[in-house]
């Protein structure tokens, strides 16, 4: 029971960072992942606010899924569908309250710390282990049950359907050209590629050390150590650069390593 009080707690920090981390991108404006910029296109030909958007989108989609495979809906499914979108849509209003008028410099600084939120709460989220969300879900459903293809392919291809119906979306509603960079851009890519070892890392030393309290290597020491141990900096700093190097090694159709030049 402890346990899964723990799993609950997680799960809805995790979604309530992640809907905090779409309203920073959207703040930075240098583009969010590939599903979020699906649905910034899609508003701007719908005329409702973004968070009941996101809703309606996700309903649908859980019915796709409840009638194809149910059993990847869960508690953290619901929590993402009835909250997410609207945290996303208050708190990108409220920052830019605070914030009207940023600076390049200060948005990239925005980015930077949309990716480090986004991060620690998608291990969070996938830590507790309550359910996928529904676009996750739909990659599942194609690599488990329908076995087009590996996950990472399914994912791929989800993905640029999202972009580019997102994109198309947009234009179609009476959206400017440049103005697409503020949903599709830096961000995007950024969250491609280096999302997959940033999770990797928290579910190691956040997210796993708070549920099951192993704590050989915590974050909370990895970040003293990292500002008072040199030896213990490089070492961090080499492990990251090396997972981030096989991530982008990979062969996304196969799963397997590329090959050395």
């Amino acid at each position: 029971m402890e346990m899964l009080k723990k799993r609950i707690i997680m799960c809805i920090i995790g979604v309530l960072l992640s809907g905090i981390s779409v309203g920073i991108f959207k703040l930075a404006a240098f583009g969010v992942d590939p599903y979020q910029s699906f649905n910034s296109g899609l508003n701007q030909l719908i005329p409702l606010s973004y968070g009941t958007l996101y809703t309606a989108l996700c309903l649908i989609m859980l019915l796709v899924v409840f009638l194809i495979d149910r059993h990847y809906i869960g508690l953290a499914t619901l929590i993402n569908l009835t909250v997410l979108g609207y945290v996303a849509d208050y708190s990108h209003k409220f920052f830019l309250y605070l914030f009207p008028d940023l600076s390049v410099f200060a948005r990239l600084i925005c980015l930077l710390i949309g990716v480090l939120l986004s991060c620690i709460a998608a291990s969070l989220y996938f830590t507790a282990d309550l359910g996928v969300s529904t676009y996750d879900a739909l990659s599942l459903i194609a690599t488990h049950k329908w076995r087009i293809a590996k996950f990472r392919t399914c994912r791929i291809v989800s993905d640029f359907i999202c972009v580019s119906v997102g994109i198309g979306a947009f234009l179609a509603g009476g959206g400017a050209l440049p103005a697409i960079l503020s949903f599709v851009g830096i961000g995007t890519i950024v969250t491609a590629f280096l999302m997959g070892p940033m999770i990797d890392f928290f579910n190691v030393h956040l997210s796993q050390p708070l549920l099951r309290g192993r704590q050989r290597h915590p974050i909370w020491k990895i970040s003293t150590e990292i500002f008072t141990n040199p030896r213990k900096r490089r070492v961090y700093v080499k492990f990251f650069l090396y997972q981030t190097e096989n991530f982008l090694r990979m062969n996304p159709f196969t799963g397997r390593q590329l090959k050395r030049m």
